[in-house]
């Protein structure tokens, strides 16, 4: 019967030893907060400087991690950092160049160079300027201004959008990141129609 006891203690520490051993190591959490910072100083760039702010926490081959990512300065950040120790697991950046200005600044000297050539033009072929030579009624800038007006205090810094033929149906495809949340859609170039619109919950 002492045996039996005896054997039942030694099983029930060894469970306890194991319980323990494992959730000590997930046990630490270095916070969202820092693990941001430690991004943010490894590319060199200030809170205030970084648009499309996103940050999220996952689970990566059994071990937390934060998904950091934002814009400054042209580029797209993305960094998985360690959540216990705020190891910066990987680091990856694209060269972004913000599509949207500079397609912006593309049409302003068209706009300026046919205004000097041809005097004034009609707003049709200023919007086709502005949708890179596509046939379309929407301009882009006119696209961004609908998607922003679903995302109260967004502003243009914080959407990524690109026009796009899909069977003949020229649409503005982009995301709105904005106080850690990400909102997708698709607008008609023709009529400026909403054609989807989805929100990331948190």
């Amino acid at each position: 019967m002492m045996k039996k006891y005896m054997a039942a203690g030694i099983v029930a520490i060894s469970v306890l030893g194991a319980t323990t051993g494992c959730g000590f190591t997930g046990g630490k959490d270095i916070g969202k907060d820092a693990a941001l910072e430690a991004a943010l100083q490894d590319a060199g760039v200030t809170k205030e400087e970084a648009t499309r702010l996103k940050t999220s926490k996952d689970r990566d081959d059994g071990r937390m991690i934060y998904e950091i990512q934002f814009d400054a300065n042209g580029t797209e950040y993305d960094y998985e950092i360690a959540a216990e120790d705020g190891t910066i697991l990987t680091a990856d950046t694209e060269n972004v160049a913000s599509n949207t200005a500079a397609q912006n600044k593309d049409t302003q000297g068209n706009e300026s160079a046919q205004e000097a050539q041809n005097g004034q033009q009609n707003n049709t072929q200023n919007n086709q300027s502005q949708s890179a030579g596509a046939n379309v009624a929407v301009s882009q800038e006119q696209a961004m201004q609908t998607a922003l007006e679903r995302v109260p205090g967004a502003t243009e810094s914080d959407v990524r959008m690109e026009l796009d033929n899909d069977d003949g149906q020229y649409k503005y495809e982009g995301d709105i990141i904005y106080d850690q949340r990400e909102y997708e859609f698709e607008i008609d170039a023709n009529t400026g129609i909403i054609l989807e619109w989805s929100e990331e919950r948190r």
